[in-house]
């Protein structure tokens, strides 16, 4: 995006590219209780066929779901996994064709959106997406899949959702750790989308007002349940995280993809680990971009800041203390530079990389002298 700003600090030229980019689904629904309303989103689309998708874990929910659409609904598929293995994406695909499907429904986290538009790629269905966590996958038209050991970027509007339905009351059975990595997800698609070219206004202001939400209500995920503004809080910040995202992203989540999808660092973590990280080193590049999420936090050290709220989350603060290998950061750095878009502020360089894969790795605080 080409910029130019007059005294008052407002854009005055800018332009976008279109398509996938800064493309948000056309309905949302968000509130407690919403997921009830589920089929008159089907019937919305003129659908009778409903394929749900799920985890396994979640198949519990998944039948809930399949309840409430009674015979809209044509059946279950509980496979989705995280990281979107392209196996699965072309087995669903098979199946939703012998099913007779004309929509989807996932339900769940990140691996189920990503099911969903792993099938929908291909065959174009609506998606109704109810999210329990706060991946923010479910509001793009982008789809990590991974070929060959590799987490690969796809862009289609055929994988962006027809319909978002935020539960809140959905979000309270995740665990709380889990829940803390998910939150974190959610901050990174704010920081790595105020800095990209494609952003917008709207995306920037997005991912300005969703990091202050998240930052806010991080620290209170364990009242959640006694307090369901804390939940509703939290899924709001990761709903305007997810429509940052739509701007675009860089190499923030081009590391933490290859460390999730090539070395199995489960998808929040992987996010929560660089994400101090990167910031840090992009701040020197982008620093009013960075400068504005700061100041919404309150702070002049975003990278710090951070992780230090990593750390106070419970959440382990290095690779190495997940049991990742120091011999695979080399790996781990050749298959980032390999799969880079060139939308990273900051030189992506192998040294570069390397260097924030270490401090990653080691735990090391941003700004401490290491």
């Amino acid at each position: 995006m080409h910029e130019t700003r007059n005294t008052a600090g407002v854009w005055q030229e800018f332009s976008l590219p279109g398509g996938v980019y800064n493309a948000t689904p056309p309905r949302i629904l968000f509130g407690a209780g919403t997921v009830d309303k589920v089929a008159a989103e089907v019937d919305h689309y003129g659908a009778h066929r409903a394929l749900v998708l799920s985890t396994p874990g979640r198949n519990g929910l998944a039948e809930r779901v399949a309840a409430l659409l009674g015979d809209r609904c044509v059946g279950i598929l509980p496979e989705a996994v995280s990281q979107v293995p392209i196996e699965l994406a072309v087995r669903g695909q098979e199946r939703a064709r012998e099913m007779g499907a004309d929509c989807l429904v996932s339900v769940g986290g990140g691996a189920s959106v990503g099911l969903g538009k792993g099938i929908s790629l291909k065959l174009a269905l609506p998606i109704i997406a109810i999210p329990t966590t706060y991946s923010g996958s479910e509001m793009t038209g982008f789809c990590g899949i991974t070929i060959e050991g590799v987490k690969r970027m796809h862009t289609s509007l055929n994988m962006l959702a027809s319909t978002v339905i935020y539960d809140p009351e959905l979000t309270l059975s995740l665990p709380l750790d889990v829940s803390a990595a998910s939150a974190f997800n959610a901050l990174a698609h704010c920081v790595d989308a105020i800095y990209v070219p494609t952003v917008s206004p709207t995306s920037a202001f997005a991912a300005v007002e969703g990091a202050r939400v998240l930052i806010e209500a991080l620290p209170q995920l364990g009242r959640r349940s006694e307090d369901p503004a804390v939940a509703a809080a939290l899924l709001y910040g990761a709903m305007l995280g997810g429509a940052a995202l739509t701007g675009g992203f860089a190499l923030q989540h081009g590391l933490a993809h290859v460390l999730g999808g090539s070395f199995g660092v489960p998808h929040g973590l992987s996010h929560a680990l660089v994400l101090p990280h990167v910031t840090a080193y992009n701040a020197r590049y982008a620093p009013k971009a960075v400068g504005r999420i700061a100041a919404a936090a309150g702070t002049d050290d975003l990278g710090t800041t951070l992780f230090d709220l990593l750390t106070a989350a419970g959440l382990p603060n290095s690779l190495a203390a997940i049991g990742f290998r120091a011999e695979d950061l080399d790996r781990a750095t050749d298959i980032t530079i390999e799969t880079d878009d060139g939308m990273n502020p900051g030189p992506v360089t192998w040294d570069n990389v390397r260097r924030i894969a270490d401090d990653a790795f080691h735990g090391r605080r941003p700004g401490s002298g290491h």
